[in-house]
């Protein structure tokens, strides 16, 4: 297997909600959601630079992956947004609130020299949101 990722797709109980704390929220680009016509196909991908973002129903994820569905559990992973500061760590932060984000962890000073802070997003996936002075991240 080769090292990249290429998709990561949360689950989510309502997709028009995802949609819009996503795009509308925290303003990350996305045609919409795409393939309404197809039993289980709707999904709305958001473009990370590399990486997409995909949302789609949890009932459709179990029914493709043929998994049964159990109560999520928002310490399975965090998805890890690294930023240049502080103040963006701070910035990002405060967008996601504003979005409709629950904050169960505020951004501080960390114990590997750092800066960050967690939040979650409507369907609970957690994020962390980050400034690691050792990394450098393009702008």
């Amino acid at each position: 297997m080769k090292p990249r990722m290429t998709v990561l797709t949360l689950g989510v109980d309502d997709l028009e909600r995802s949609l819009a704390f996503y795009r509308d929220g925290l303003g990350l680009p996305t045609e919409g959601i795409i393939g309404k016509e197809f039993e289980h196909g709707a999904v709305a991908f958001f473009d990370l630079e590399g990486v997409k973002l995909a949302i789609w129903n949890r009932k459709d994820l179990v029914h493709e992956t043929k998994v049964g569905q159990t109560a999520p559990n928002p310490a399975e992973f965090t998805i890890g947004h690294n930023v240049g500061s502080k103040e963006e760590v701070d910035q990002v932060m405060n967008q996601a609130k504003k979005a409709g984000a629950t904050i169960p962890d505020p951004a501080h000073d960390t114990f590997w020299s750092g800066y960050s802070g967690h939040f979650q997003d409507p369907d609970g996936h957690l994020w962390e949101v980050a400034w690691n002075p050792a990394w450098e991240t393009e702008e």
